[in-house]
């Protein structure tokens, strides 16, 4: 008998009822089907690392180009004889420096820094962040009272020590955040906006402020750390 001739013969002593097998025939050109379920959470090897190894090597390159193409904005030599009016520190600490021109020394310099750094420690191992829903997935009353609250309990501090760089870009975000809840819309924009988590956001309002205040600090505070328009010259 060839192979070609081979057939399948059903035993007649099987009993069904006693023990049951399943067959399953698959040709060489199709593959099994598998199930998978997406991970609600990964490892950080390889996914997180190697992500933080392509942003890094990024920032490498944009910073290598910028460079080549622009020169360091060094100022003359040290004189401890003219003391240069504002003494500003380097501009990743400028924002700490306007910090102190709205908040006494301890508050500005100790209190509020430490606050930031613990809730970005923190923030990371709340459920909102493992979950990673969007803001208006669930809850959307209750998410706009506690958006609201959070946003005037800032505005209003920040109000009695005339913080104005502080309380504008809150109510910037809190303007975007809102903005899903008033246009509910799956693509777009709006979308992306609204698939974006609380811990999202929170980062984003971090960087926001801290984004500002540097500015401030760079272009616009001149001699006793007055407000100064940049392209206006000898003003004071």
């Amino acid at each position: 008998m060839t192979d070609s001739e081979k057939k399948f013969i059903a035993d007649t002593n099987y009993t069904v009822k006693s023990e049951q097998k399943r067959v399953a025939f698959i040709k060489s050109d199709i593959s099994a089907a598998v199930k998978r379920e997406d991970e609600d959470m990964v490892m950080s090897f390889p996914h997180l690392v190697i992500r933080g190894v392509i942003a890094l090597q990024i920032l490498i390159i944009v910073l290598s180009v910028i460079s080549l193409l622009f020169d360091a904005p060094l100022k003359h030599i040290a004189d401890p004889q003219h003391t240069e009016v504002p003494a500003k520190a380097p501009w990743y600490f400028l924002g700490l420096q306007e910090l102190l021109h709205y908040f006494p020394p301890v508050v500005g310099g100790v209190l509020i820094p430490t606050l930031v750094i613990i809730a970005l420690v923190i923030i990371p191992y709340f459920d909102i962040n493992i979950k990673r829903e969007g803001l208006w997935e669930t809850d959307r009353q209750q998410t706009v009272i506690f958006l609201t609250v959070s946003t005037v309990i800032i505005v209003v501090s920040m109000f009695f020590f005339h913080a104005w760089a502080i309380s504008i870009p809150t109510l910037l975000v809190y303007g975007f955040m809102m903005i899903p809840y008033f246009f509910p819309r799956e693509r777009g924009f709006i979308g992306w906006l609204r698939r974006m988590s609380l811990t999202h956001w929170v980062m984003t309002w971090f960087v926001v402020i801290a984004t500002v205040l540097t500015s401030i600090g760079v272009f616009f505070r001149g001699p006793y750390w007055l407000w100064s328009w940049p392209w206006i010259e000898g003003i004071y």
